[in-house]
């Protein structure tokens, strides 16, 4: 079995993997293709997350919910309610949008945006695993 800093460890290289997919894919500007921009950055958010709840020892659910995931850590640290709002935008990008009868594509600028999510959720939880580790 896994420790508490392994798990946290490995929550994070895999949310990094998903990350670095996006940010790649998204380095073809018009070219990029938007929804797996947008999928691998709810992906990594969601890792973050789960990274997040370990540190904080929240029993981790198996769901695709942003929202639910944040509502989760709020109970122990309310200064993650920051990112709710966007955060959840990407919900939506875990499983819909890799079938046919996805609404729409996203556009270039939420790719974009879906990137920016995931960058300062990843720095959030970093800040906040590096504080832990100091006390």
């Amino acid at each position: 079995m896994k420790t508490k800093n392994e798990l946290i460890r490995e929550w994070f290289k895999r949310g990094e993997k998903d990350l670095l997919t996006a940010t790649h894919e998204l380095s073809f500007d018009k070219d990029a293709v938007t929804e797996s921009v947008c999928f691998h950055c709810q992906q990594a958010v969601e890792k973050f997350i789960k990274a997040y709840m370990v540190l904080l020892n929240i029993e981790i659910t198996k769901t695709h919910e942003i929202g639910e995931l944040i509502t989760k850590c709020q109970e122990k640290d309310t200064e993650i309610a920051e990112f709710k709002e966007t955060a959840d935008k990407l919900t939506d990008y875990a499983v819909e949008i890799r079938y046919p009868e996805a609404p729409e594509v996203p556009t270039l600028e939420e790719a974009q945006e879906a990137v920016r999510v995931a960058k300062s959720i990843r720095e959030f939880v970093r800040k906040k695993a590096s504080n832990l580790k100091q006390k």
